[in-house]
């Protein structure tokens, strides 16, 4: 574990927050879902239960970044081991290729761009598995907001009015999500009453009213009414998978990932090739650190846009592109100047909820929730309040491809929670929301903390890079103007921005000797607390 002089406490970068220091710590990115999970674990349930009221509270109040047709990943410490949960859901099992050959690319609305939700599964599994309170009582918040009202935060609001320009041409989801035609602005009261009935049906049932009660029923009537391919099979055999995290030692630490279909290996890759670099010698936003990180990046994003599908659909394992002798040749790539070959770049998604808790006991958890972009496909199930999300989109159509949109088959997915241990005890329980900057953010998060000694909330607040899908270079403002030049010099194409979304959201939760350390992003509406 971390001491606490092993940090620096310092605050070097702008920033708005200072790290949040307690025996039990939620940290999500909207105050309101945070304030859920604290309330849980002053009932007296455990870190796994408030990570599950936080993410259904999210639903509510944060519904252009997630919802109950959200997927969902978990890395869980329960005191003992470490777990991965894959809640991510599967194609329609009539997803054949034909269908999709009227499109040149995937479609990003409408129920050809739907996978089958794998949120819901996730709160069940989690609670059953490691929960402490019942699992009704952990939708108290969620459902009262939606019931009687939540006031729309600053950035939500923001995120809410720009979905609506392309997502007026569904009807449920104006019936649902609009006020007389316009997205509610900051500081109004928004209610979701029929949410809040189906959040009621979906904790007295443990679920199963939305895979295969009269959930599941509303669904599938629609699907067949406005001409979707999903049937009752599909959500009546979905399951979330529990798996075994991949680990990448770095320093004297190790990294862990969700194996694909995520892109968490991406950020283990990166992280290898960075051990065999001297990265770690050169101070941070050098440009010699930022040319090495960047190059790393592009190595890893090019392997995951050839290689990461579902794992079924795989030709070269996890385990295999992990391997020294891999890494080591990944590593002899890295050269003085930037390296110019682009993939192929798929969809990727852009918007996500992070949150982490951790308690007294020692119980971590790390958790990822998301739509893919914004309210995702833009079907609204009616009568419900459930916003379907439009994981499909993250298929390709290249034929013969690994992720090919095919039957039963998990998409490529962008959400991934990050964990890292230190001779197999916990140390940081975090992630990065945004999409394509998800895996990247691991990589900076990690280089800082434990390369740098960085407290958490000072590496959330550092400037980042952001390596495009199709290889742009954009800095964050704070880099000094010899790394932008010295980059440019080296061939990168480098671009300055001031674009926070572009740079991600992170939640952050660092053990240290008998408590933790909080901390939240200053570029969302997100909040670390604790006590």
């Amino acid at each position: 574990m971390v001491h606490y002089d092993d940090l620096s406490w310092d605050l070097p970068y702008r920033s708005r927050r200072d790290p949040v220091l307690a025996k039990n710590i939620v940290a999500t990115s909207q105050p309101l879902a945070t304030q859920a999970g604290l309330e849980v674990l002053r009932r007296g349930g455990n870190a796994i239960d408030a990570a599950i009221a936080a993410a259904v509270t999210l639903t509510v109040v944060e519904p252009s970044s997630n919802g109950i047709g959200s997927d969902a990943f978990a890395l869980v410490w329960d005191g003992n081991e470490l777990t991965g949960l894959n809640a991510s859901g599967r194609s329609p099992r009539r997803w054949h290729r034909e269908h999709f050959q009227k499109y040149s690319t995937m479609p990003m609305t409408g129920w050809d761009s739907i996978t089958v939700p794998g949120a819901v599964s996730a709160w069940v599994a989690l609670s059953e598995r490691f929960g402490d309170l019942p699992f009704h009582d952990l939708f108290r918040s969620a459902i009262e907001y939606a019931r009687n009202g939540f006031h729309v935060a600053r950035r939500t609001a923001y995120h809410w009015a720009r979905a609506t320009t392309h997502l007026r041409q569904f009807e449920g989801f104006c019936e649902h999500f609009l006020l007389n035609g316009r997205a509610p602005g900051v500081g109004e009261l928004f209610t979701r009453p029929e949410l809040a009935e189906t959040l009621s049906l979906i904790a007295e049932t443990k679920g199963e009213a939305f895979y295969r009660g009269a959930l599941c029923d509303q669904i599938i009537r629609q699907s067949e009414s406005e001409g979707g391919l999903m049937q009752r099979a599909d959500l009546e055999e979905h399951t979330a998978s529990w798996c075994n995290s991949l680990g990448q030692t770095f320093g004297n630490v190790t990294a862990h990932e969700i194996p694909p279909n995520g892109q968490g290996l991406a950020a283990l890759l990166a992280l290898g090739i960075l051990e065999r670099l001297p990265t770690r010698d050169f101070e941070p936003l050098s440009s010699a650190w930022t040319h090495r990180q960047l190059e790393a990046m592009k190595i890893a994003i090019r392997t995951s846009f050839k290689y990461f599908a579902d794992p079924d659909y795989m030709t070269v394992s996890p385990s295999e592109l992990l391997e020294d002798s891999v890494l080591d040749q990944l590593a002899a790539e890295v050269t003085d100047r930037q390296a110019a070959v682009v993939p192929s770049v798929p969809n990727v998604g852009s918007d996500t909820v992070y949150l982490t808790t951790a308690d007294a006991e020692g119980k971590m958890v790390s958790f990822i929730q998301s739509n893919f972009h914004g309210f995702g496909s833009g079907v609204v199930i009616r009568g419900t309040g459930i916003a379907m999300q439009n994981r499909g989109a993250g298929f390709t159509l290249e034929s013969n491809h690994v992720n090919e949109v095919g039957p039963a088959k998990r998409p490529f997915h962008t959400i991934i929670p990050g964990f890292v241990t230190r001779d197999g005890v916990p140390e940081l329980a975090f992630g990065v929301m945004g999409g394509h900057m998800q895996h990247q953010g691991h990589v900076q998060m990690i280089s800082r903390i434990f390369d740098h000694d960085e407290n958490p909330q000072a590496a959330s607040d550092a400037p980042r890079w952001y390596v495009s899908p199709n290889f742009e270079i954009f800095l964050e403002q704070g880099f000094p103007n010899s790394t932008v030049e010295s980059l440019r010099k080296l061939g990168h194409k480098v671009k300055l921005s001031q674009d926070i979304d572009l740079f991600g959201g992170a939640q952050l939760i660092l053990r240290l000797d008998d408590g933790y350390a909080g901390a939240s992003d200053h570029r969302k509406e997100g909040l670390a607390a604790g006590f």
